[in-house]
């Protein structure tokens, strides 16, 4: 770690009141292994925050990806329009980034928004931000060219046009009321781009370069190894950041990452180990670790392609999932791997989540394991594919890929379906899944930031920019329609469970596994940072600081 440390006499708590969703109460654990009294630390300044991920990014562009190994390294470089409150990421709390004051309520029967924008905000290559860079990053999310990749163009489609009035002004008006825009909105990928850039650079630039109004500015990218980033002394919320840097370190066995914690290379991997990980790091390092734990915003799925021989036959797709016993995988995977959960389509434990007694109901949850895999053999004779020979697509990370992968294999094997898994490196897994489609099924996930089930969910319509199926569902786009637009909760989660039914048990479209769980140990001297319910949000690192007394 860098020395020159400084008190912070100005730093400053959240001053903002909690409306945490009931919900959501009790979710976030932290154990006392470290200190975690913060609200009554002197915040210090200075210091080079190392930390590990897992992967090494398929691209730079937030809008393109899906996945923690471009937030980890990058999000520090870029800012938002909203974000979740960083003090209090485990709530529905939304404040401002860009935008001034407090983020607007609606007007117009509440399908307007207008966003006032902080005047004197740079890009770390000087050009001012306006209101019309933002304009520009959203018409690149919302209404991407033909071959423009964007991840999560299907969270706006209540979105009916937005325009900059002028530079500090930009209005959104929708074409519906619809609880689901803000949430959208603070999604953590939406960074903010420079409308000079796309525009004399086209929209692939930000694939391979960078260039943000972040707390941090970047310095380099050594692919395989790190990327590196030090203090933005223009960011626009005063006082902050207050690390003089931090190095993004790649690191994909975990074995490596957890002895980078235990051996101090590094100060923290903030996607998350299993429970054997953390216990052995509390184990060895006692009161200089912190344990921070939460429910996670994550679901690991496997996809099939339905334009493969035999997968386009939804008999064999629900033969597949007919084969996985969630249940009892539960009960063994959440020992040794990041998951745990059994659920549907929409985070468990929100109210539009199914109950157990719903989700038995469906496909591949009924609590009789023996007459579903009868079931799957006969849907397998019955489609002429009792000798099936499956490509898995996954993905050379550990936790949870390959162990669950390992265990799907295992599952199908039960039924009868043989299947040659072809582990690769993330870059290579991506341009399979997304790109070439060189897959019977793959390895497949749905994590989300801000718990938006409404918006969530689309990862599951054939229509969505991240649904790597290859299938048209015209049925479930109707469901789905009516559900964004549905105003009652009770209504809400009757077309939920239609929408679930549908995509998981009649087509069998997609296929859920478990639901991840964040365990998140690190060096007690890493201040400030505090866990979600996702590995992408609190990302940008410009609260985090180092406490030198605990080096």
């Amino acid at each position: 770690m860098k020395k020159g440390y400084e008190s912070d006499p100005s730093a400053k708590g959240s001053g903002l009141a909690s409306r945490t969703a009931p919900w959501l109460l009790g979710m976030a654990l932290a154990v006392g292994f470290g200190h975690l009294a913060q609200a009554q630390e002197e915040i210090q300044r200075g210091g080079v925050l190392d930390f590990v991920v897992a992967g090494e990014a398929p691209s730079k562009d937030g809008h393109k990806e899906t996945s923690y190994s471009v937030v980890h390294p990058y999000a520090p470089f870029y800012s938002l329009l909203i974000r979740v409150d960083p003090d209090n990421p485990q709530s529905t709390d939304f404040v401002c980034d860009l935008c001034v004051g407090d983020v607007p309520a609606p007007t117009n029967g509440g399908k307007t928004y207008t966003f006032e924008i902080r005047e004197g905000v740079k890009f770390h290559d000087g050009t001012p931000l306006t209101a019309h860079d933002i304009e520009a990053t959203y018409e690149k999310i919302i209404n991407p060219p033909e071959g423009v990749p964007s991840a999560r163009k299907s969270f706006f489609s209540m979105v009916e046009s937005f325009e900059a009035t002028d530079d500090t002004t930009i209005v959104f008006n929708l074409k519906f009321p619809s609880g689901a825009f803000l949430p959208s909105l603070a999604t953590p990928f939406n960074w903010i781009y420079s409308k000079k850039d796309l525009e004399e650079h086209g929209f692939a630039w930000h694939e391979k370069n960078v260039n943000g109004s972040g707390p941090f500015r970047f310095v380099q990218h050594q692919p395989g190894a790190f990327v590196d980033g030090v203090r933005n002394d223009d960011y626009f919320h005063e006082g902050q950041p207050y690390l003089d840097g931090f190095k993004a370190i790649i690191a994909k066995k975990m074995s490596v990452r957890i002895q980078a914690i235990r051996g101090n290379r590094a100060g923290i991997e903030f996607r998350g180990f299993p429970p054997k990980a953390r216990d052995d790091l509390v184990a060895a390092l006692g009161d200089k670790l912190t344990v921070q734990e939460s429910d996670w915003n994550c679901v690991l799925l496997f996809t099939p392609n339905h334009k493969r021989k035999f997968i386009e036959d939804p008999r064999v797709r629900r033969a597949l999932t007919l084969a996985v016993d969630r249940w009892g995988g539960s009960k063994y995977l959440s020992r040794i791997a990041i998951v745990k959960t059994v659920g549907g389509v929409a985070f468990p434990g929100h109210p539009l989540a199914a109950t157990r007694d719903e989700l038995e109901e469906i496909a591949g949850y009924r609590p009789d394991l023996e007459a579903s895999r009868a079931e799957a053999r006969q849907l397998l004779e019955d489609a002429g594919a009792t000798d099936l020979v499956i490509d898995l697509n996954n993905r050379d990370v550990d936790q949870p890929y390959k162990v669950v992968g390992t265990w799907l294999i295992d599952q199908w094997a039960k039924v009868g379906i043989k299947t040659e898994q072809r582990v690769r490196p993330t870059p290579q897994f991506y341009a399979a899944l997304r790109n070439s489609y060189d897959f019977d099924v793959s390895i497949d996930f749905n994590c989300q930031s801000v718990i938006n089930p409404i918006a969530d969910v689309t990862k599951f319509l054939g229509s969505s920019g991240s649904n790597y199926g290859q299938y048209d569902d015209p049925v479930l786009e109707k469901i789905y329609a009516d559900l964004e637009r549905a105003g009652d909760e009770g209504e809400q989660r009757r077309l939920m469970r239609l929408y679930e039914k549908r995509a998981l048990d009649e087509m069998a479209h997609l296929g859920v596994t478990l639901w991840w769980y964040k365990i998140n140990p690190h060096r007690s001297y890493v201040k400030g940072w505090k866990i979600a319910p996702s590995h992408y949000i609190n990302q940008q690192l410009d609260n985090v600081w180092i406490d030198p007394s605990l080096l």
